[in-house]
């Protein structure tokens, strides 16, 4: 599958030291000056051609977000914010970037910065990411020193850390910017968008740590590179968190659209009992819906593949379920967590969050019933497209997918 050659995060694993030599010594900030001198034209023009989809979850085209940005007026500042939150269960590609590769995340912050107009870059932290933000504090430093950023630098930018306090729904771009500013973190209604009015009302562009991270890799090799990885619309490489019921749970870089089945035997060491013993696997993240196994022996790993699946890609947060699992009470706990994540702004994931919980806890209780399973389907299809943001969605497709594909075992568990 993905070359050696063809890898953007070499150190994802820390096998070399995580320090300003060591990544120079892998090519970070090789070619810095020349691609800056080539301009924000140019910069963003390489980004769109390359197809890059945000790496966050919701895959929207990178080049195109940031051509959305409004032009510089002379009165408004532009503003650059990573999102570094990373709360979704079952994904920590994030995690590892910052640990292991966080010179490439501030390289690809300078270049972002040159193709928006912006000297100021806020990297949006999870609170819970103590290391990390040590790791990443400790390369702001450094460049600082080599005049790689600051105001002394070629390219004048400022780079800061801002560590959140653990709430998910600060994931949301508008949430995040509205904690980054000191308010309680909530989605903002919309439009205006990020991109007309952000950060302290500025232009703003929000992009996920390992977006950025891959922007300096497409600049030095070229856009055409990139797209010739995977498939039209999927192209480039990612990073796949694998957990659950597989040999050796790992972080790994492969081309977008690898077959499911390689990734687990080549990198985490096949299926616990062996693929026989699969049950079915959550393939983006836990907002994502759930994949009966005969679905996923001939499943390939990317935005469109997994849509004809029926579900999602999102942030290729595997999680893997042997037949030990009882996967109604894996789906009750995800529906404990976005209850309780929700800030409760729109009435349909305030209420619809609670409801989807309280019948999912008497389900796994042995007190449900089948009006409770007709309840449950109802509640979550209103909960889809009702809300400022998508965390409604992200509580109601797993429970979706749950009824869809294990409906029998749904119907067992509830008093006739």
């Amino acid at each position: 599958m993905l070359k050696k050659a063809d890898h953007i995060f070499p150190n994802l694993h820390a096998e070399e030291p995580v320090d300003f030599k060591s990544a120079s010594k892998r090519g970070d900030f090789d070619k810095f000056k020349e691609i800056i001198a080539k301009g924000k034209d140019w910069i963003k023009a390489e980004v769109l051609a390359s197809d890059l989809r945000g790496r966050g979850g919701a895959g929207f085209s990178t080049g195109k977000k940031w051509s959305f940005i409004a032009p510089h007026d002379g009165k408004r500042p532009h503003y650059l914010i990573i999102n570094a939150d990373e709360g979704e269960p079952g994904t920590c590609k994030d995690r590892e970037i910052l640990l292991n590769e966080p010179y490439k995340l501030i390289e690809g912050c300078i270049y972002a910065a040159c193709a928006i107009e912006t000297k100021a870059v806020y990297i949006y932290i999870r609170g819970e990411f103590v290391k990390e933000k040590a790791h990443i504090d400790k390369a702001i430093a450094e460049c600082l020193e080599k005049r790689i950023i600051g105001p002394k630098a070629d390219f004048p930018v400022e780079i800061y850390t801002h560590p959140g306090a653990g709430a998910y729904i600060c994931g949301e771009e508008t949430a995040l910017i509205e904690s980054l500013e000191g308010k309680r973190g909530m989605p903002r209604f919309k439009p205006p968008f990020p991109a007309q009015m952000g950060l302290y009302s500025c232009p703003s562009v929000v992009n996920n740590v390992e977006t950025i991270a891959s922007v300096p890799a497409i600049l030095k090799r070229g856009a055409s590179w990139f797209s010739s990885l995977g498939r039209p619309h999927n192209t480039g490489t990612k990073v796949f968190c694998i957990s659950g019921h597989v040999n050796h749970p790992c972080v790994v870089e492969e081309e977008m659209g690898v077959p499911f089945k390689y990734l687990i035997e080549k990198y985490a060491g096949g299926i616990k009992g062996g693929w026989n013993n699969l049950l079915g696997i959550i393939p983006g993240g836990s907002s994502t819906p759930v994949i009966k196994a005969e679905n996923c022996f001939n499943l390939n790993m990317d935005y469109d593949y997994l849509h004809e699946a029926d579900s999602s890609f999102g942030t290729a947060g595997i999680i893997v379920m042997d037949k030990s699992t009882d996967i109604i009470k894996v789906i009750a706990r995800l529906s404990k967590f976005y209850a309780h994540e929700s800030c409760g702004q729109c009435s349909p994931c305030r209420e619809g969050t609670h409801w989807v919980n309280d019948i999912m806890q008497r389900i796994i209780n042995n007190k449900g019933t089948l009006k409770d399973l007709d309840t449950l389907k109802v509640v979550s299809k209103q909960m889809i497209g009702h809300t400022i943001c998508a965390l409604a969605e992200a509580a109601a497709l797993p429970v979706l997918g749950l009824i869809n594909n294990f409906y029998s075992i749904l119907e067992e568990r509830v008093i006739k």
